[in-house]
């Protein structure tokens, strides 16, 4: 990734009309529905932008987002691999990625992969019990990129991904190790 970038919760602080991504559906939701649902607290929507900007009093530009909500797995939704070594509740506690997306300047150069990872840790760093993240890949290239990062389809699910928040943390630790 070629610039540095600070990643904090949306506020009257960003400039959202300018964002795009590419795709109409989230750059509509981006800017006319985002601060609704944080308002509502449906979701909570943080914002990756310039580590230059993030100091100053101006509306910021914003280089990419994403959403977190709360969710829940049925129990037999998930693999049998995985139902082996969690307790019988009926539904295990998740958050759900519900947006993700990256400003067309800034696609291609790993942004999308830092917010996934920031993420990540803020569910981990959450004082509750989260066993996994959801996401519901618009696509099958998002599809792929959840993939990359280690998650798998739930069993009878046609874009329905999860990933433990636990193999999460060890995967992301392993790829941020630098070499001895």
């Amino acid at each position: 990734m070629t610039a540095p970038f600070r990643i904090e919760p949306l506020s009257g602080n960003h400039d959202r009309s300018r964002f795009s991504s590419g795709s109409a559906p989230l750059d509509r939701y981006f800017r006319e529905q985002a601060s609704q649902d944080i308002k509502r607290r449906i979701a909570s929507c943080f914002v990756a932008v310039s580590a230059e900007t993030a100091r100053s009093n101006q509306k910021k530009e914003v280089a990419g987002f994403y959403t977190l909500t709360a969710a829940g797995i049925a129990l037999d939704a998930l693999s049998a691999e995985t139902i082996r070594k969690l307790p019988r509740y009926p539904v295990v506690p998740a958050a759900l990625l519900g947006r993700l997306a990256v400003a067309g300047n800034h696609q291609g150069k790993g942004l999308g992969g830092v917010l996934l990872s920031d993420a990540v840790l803020r569910v981990a760093r959450a004082e509750l019990g989260v066993f996994a993240m959801l996401v519901d890949a618009k696509d099958a290239a998002a599809q792929r990129f959840c993939e990359h990062y280690g998650f798998t389809l739930l069993p009878g699910e046609e874009r329905r991904l999860c990933l433990p928040i636990a193999l999460a943390l060890r995967q992301f630790e392993a790829r941020t190790q630098l070499p001895a």
